[in-house]
């Protein structure tokens, strides 16, 4: 399943995208119950299947199995509200706006860390982003005047889907609800400061995400998936996850030895090689930039950048 956040007449809810629709998850789930004579449908959705992607993942495969069930309703029976919309009709929004943890993995593609000029790393390198970054797949990346070095960083994310602790590699992948896209946009001068990266890592707006998350039952291998990136038409980065130093299973278990993992928490794995910083001479993006993710299995996420001007 391809599962989505979207906004349509100034609601926003979760959804799952096909071809050339969407369909809402919550209402279809209620509409069912409804059909069906539950006293407490309300209730039941609310709980089961709520507008909320983290509220969602919480339910686990039991409320992925009931979304399922709403998603046949929703495609075979008539119902007094609208239960299913052309893709143009809503907004698609990050498909975790707001998650709990963004856990980013850097030095992670061996041909980055040789662009970088570093060695191969023992142990993942890790900092964070948070939610502030998020934004769409249609969204503009915001360029704030706090810096003149803005960079592109194309990443494959995964995306937990049950509480996770001290998770072995070998089951680490039935703790993952899906994959997505993230560009992890970084203002180079300011991660450079200090010996810290957070500050030219959090800046609002610099986290595109999206355009939807593929769960584990539509992709089950993470490994072996090429990813590219664009800017303008021109190819920047290119690479394949069979080329993480750390794979997603080694870093589930490795995170969730530090800290409790949740439902929605979102780690990036990295990215390659290619990065405007590395390039001889360097290039940075600028006002009007179109930048474009590809990920094998998943899809693109592209954004446009747009200049913020500072009000007098």
């Amino acid at each position: 399943m391809k599962l989505i956040t979207f906004t349509k007449d100034g609601l926003t809810r979760i959804g799952l995208a096909e071809s050339d629709y969407i369909v809402d998850l919550h209402r279809a789930f209620y509409e069912k119950l409804r059909a069906e004579g539950k006293l407490r449908a309300q209730q039941i959705a609310d709980a089961y299947i709520p507008n909320d992607m983290v509220g969602f993942l919480q339910g686990g495969d039991e409320s992925l199995d009931y979304a399922k069930q709403a998603v046949e309703f929703a495609l075979s029976h008539d119902s007094d509200v609208p239960l299913v919309f052309k893709r143009e009709e809503v907004k698609l929004e990050a498909p975790v706006p707001n998650p709990g943890k963004m856990i980013c993995v850097g030095h992670n593609y061996r041909e980055h860390i040789l662009e970088m000029g570093r060695e191969i790393p023992p142990y993942p390198v890790v900092f964070a982003k948070f939610a502030n970054t998020v934004i769409g797949p249609e969204d503009d990346i915001p360029f704030h005047p706090i810096s003149e070095q803005l960079d592109y960083e194309a990443e494959f994310a995964f995306v937990i889907g049950k509480r996770a602790r001290n998770v072995s590699q070998a089951e680490a992948l039935s703790y993952v609800a899906g994959y997505t896209i993230v560009n992890d946009v970084t203002y180079r001068d300011l991660q450079r400061r200090t010996l810290q990266w957070l500050q030219g890592k959090t800046v609002d707006g610099s986290a595109p995400m999206g355009p939807w998350l593929v769960t584990t039952d539509e992709l089950a291998d993470p490994s072996g998936l090429g990813i590219a990136l664009f800017v303008n038409g021109e190819e920047r980065q290119r690479s394949n996850t069979a080329n993480l130093v750390f794979t997603v299973p080694y870093l589930v278990e490795f995170l969730s030895g530090l800290m409790t993992l949740e439902p929605g928490d979102v780690i990036l794995t990295g990215t390659p090689g290619g990065v405007g910083v590395a390039r001889n001479p360097q290039v940075f993006l600028k006002d009007g930039d179109v930048v474009r993710i590809e990920v094998e299995k998943i899809g693109v996420l592209e954004n446009r950048v747009k200049k913020v001007e500072v009000s007098s």
